[in-house]
């Protein structure tokens, strides 16, 4: 499922059919952007039974590259990391 199929189950709930597409959309993108926003500042996000989002380290470490299998230093940074709620876990 895509963001523009997302949009469209939103719509397709019988308990905000008053809302627009246009609506829908923004909500979306409303809530992606507080979920990004806060964990960039360092803030989890958690929503029970879903799943949480937070901000991790990754150390520097050597690679190879796969064409010449040189080694290579991949520096350090920080990535997004996202970990399911066991109610979704036990779900599926």
């Amino acid at each position: 499922m895509n963001k523009k199929e997302l949009i469209e189950s939103i719509l397709s709930d019988k308990n905000i059919n008053h809302w627009t597409k246009k609506d829908s959309e923004k909500f979306l993108n409303t809530a992606i952007d507080v979920i990004k926003k806060t964990v960039k500042n360092g803030d989890d996000v958690s929503l029970v039974g879903f799943g949480t989002w937070t901000k991790s380290k990754r150390a520097a470490r050597t690679g190879v590259n796969p064409s010449t299998g040189a080694k290579i230093k991949i520096k350090a940074k920080t990535v997004p990391k996202f970990r399911p709620g066991k109610a979704w876990k036990e779900m599926l």
